[in-house]
């Protein structure tokens, strides 16, 4: 199977069978910088999220930044699992006051990868 990718980053392989979308490492630097001006604001509220602290939420979020900033997209999944339903950011987000600004980023997020 022959692949190739095009300008919006979507790799198109000559036997249809199978489209892959990787969102590009600037658009995602912006979302999940973004995201660590949220959870960096010192009046969150950390009781239902599954990380600890601010220091554990943001060493995860910085892990993340550090490799968008080299050019490198991690799995999609790895990144994913942050936005997710009853994840640790929606949950740090519902009981700190910004949902709404959580659930424009993961829409976000999400189109990111749309074909």
């Amino acid at each position: 199977m022959r692949c190739h990718s095009t300008p919006t980053n979507i790799a198109n392989c000559s036997s249809g069978r199978s489209r892959r979308v990787t969102a590009s490492a600037t658009t995602l630097l912006d979302i999940f910088q973004r995201a660590r001006d949220l959870v960096a604001r010192p009046d969150n509220d950390f009781a239902w999220s599954s990380w600890r602290d601010m220091d554990d939420a943001l060493e995860e979020l910085d892990r993340i930044i550090a490799r968008l900033h080299a050019g490198d997209v991690p799995h999609r999944f790895d990144m994913s699992i942050l936005f997710a339903p009853t994840g640790p950011m929606q949950e740090l987000a519902l009981s700190s006051g910004w949902g709404n600004r959580f659930l424009g980023l993961a829409s976000e997020f999400d189109a990111a990868f749309a074909p």
